[in-house]
């Protein structure tokens, strides 16, 4: 199975076995196959990776530096908790990282390509209004919506890789919310996308700081 980041040649290169665990780990995150808050011994991560013991040792200091596990004695290790200030940090970082993005994005991005992303989102938010008023938003067409996250594909660079792990870990526990969310949120990347069709990198990063401001805002209501 190809980890979480892994395309092309990168899936093809050799990896030693502490990037192996680190890519196993994630990806079991992810999948929820681990939860945010959940506590678990290195054995366990040794089943869940299949992985060796020295493997996962090596992994621990990484996944602690990058916050995605604290220690705690007597406990074993704990997975990033979803609180306010992992919210109020990780959507601070989008906010310094994806404006200054958006802003050069909209200076080079290809037509072919907004239209593309404007396509691919105009036909979600039709799915997801038909299907709103058919009873219910399902979970097969949130996960795709998610999916077409035109952010995600187009401007993410690997500097901001574990911080977008910890806002898949905040969405992760907004699921009670998704059904009503995700109109809105297609809504406010038509919205973005269009901003960034005027070429002005001003008006497309106002946009967009204004879109993460108000899912920070509906992550911190959850809480």
């Amino acid at each position: 199975m190809r980890a979480v980041g892994e395309t092309g040649r990168e899936a093809d290169r050799p990896v030693n076995l502490r990037e192996r665990a680190y890519r196993s780990f994630t990806r079991h995150l992810l999948a929820r196959d681990i939860k945010a808050g959940q506590f678990v011994s290195q054995r366990e991560l040794v089943e869940l990776t299949g992985l060796p013991l020295g493997a996962i040792r090596e992994l621990v200091p990484r996944l602690e530096a990058e916050g995605l596990v604290r220690t705690a004695p007597q406990r074993g290790m704990q997975i990033a908790h979803v609180d306010l200030n992992l919210i109020r940090d990780a959507f601070q970082y989008r906010l310094f990282l994806e404006k200054e993005a958006v802003a050069v994005f909209a200076t080079r991005a290809r037509e072919a390509d907004l239209d593309r992303l404007r396509d691919e989102h105009a036909a979600i938010l039709k799915r997801c209004e038909k299907a709103a008023r058919q009873g219910g938003v399902t979970a097969a067409l949130i996960a795709e919506a998610q999916r077409v996250d035109w952010l995600g594909n187009a401007i993410i660079s690997e500097a901001y890789r574990v911080n977008a792990i910890k806002i898949r870990l905040i969405r992760q526990e907004q699921t009670r919310l998704n059904d009503e969310v995700v109109i809105p949120t297609m809504r406010e990347h038509l919205g973005i996308i269009d901003a960034i069709r005027t070429r002005d990198p001003v008006k497309a990063s106002a946009a967009l700081g204004e879109h993460i401001i108000g899912a920070r805002q509906r992550a911190m209501e959850l809480r």
